[in-house]
């Protein structure tokens, strides 16, 4: 008879203990924990990038938050680090956790080549559950390219921007430059 290895299954306790004792960034989801990977130079400056061109144009209620914020989508437990943030209004935060927010409004994520199926399926799925998440944007490494995914209704609606666009994100009444994102970051 073989031996069967047995998954432990964590808590989102035991998860934020990992969290408050660990060097590197753990996302969650399903009682598994997952360390997230180092990003690419070019991933870091996208990042910078994007961050910095939300925050010039945000005005009032609105605010950007870099990839040290967590956020939670409550109706399935996944908990992650998006590469930016924006939240507008008061961040209203995890019941399990003071140092998670729930009420995202807008997430961006610079895709990498060993997360782009995961972050383009299965995790947009589970941002999709957020009840104040209106926009994903995502942000490819390898071309010059931005695709919006916006809320319109109960109806997820996806657009692609490519050189010499700009990116419209409707509910934060901002644009991204795809030219100056990439120009920004450094990217030829």
């Amino acid at each position: 008879m073989g031996l069967v290895a047995q998954r432990h299954r964590h808590s989102f306790t035991d998860y934020l203990v990992v969290e408050e004792m660990s060097q590197v960034k753990h996302e969650f989801l399903d009682g598994e924990i997952y360390a997230m990977a180092g990003g690419s130079i070019l991933h870091a400056g996208l990042t910078a990038s994007v961050l910095g061109a939300l925050h010039a144009q945000l005005r009032g209620p609105c605010r950007v938050y870099s990839s040290d914020l967590r956020i939670r989508a409550g109706a399935t437990g996944l908990a992650s680090y998006p590469d930016v943030s924006v939240v507008c209004g008061d961040p209203e935060l995890d019941p399990e956790s003071k140092e998670t927010v729930a009420n995202p409004v807008a997430v961006v994520e610079v895709l990498s080549p060993s997360t782009i199926d995961f972050d383009l399926g299965e995790k947009f799925e589970h941002y999709q559950k957020i009840p104040s998440l209106c926009t994903v944007v995502y942000v490819w490494q390898d071309r010059r390219q931005i695709e919006v995914r916006q809320r319109v209704g109960a109806d997820w609606q996806s657009r692609v921007f490519g050189a010499g666009e700009r990116a419209r994100l409707e509910v934060l009444g901002c644009d991204l430059d795809v030219d100056a994102v990439y120009m920004d970051a450094g990217a030829v």
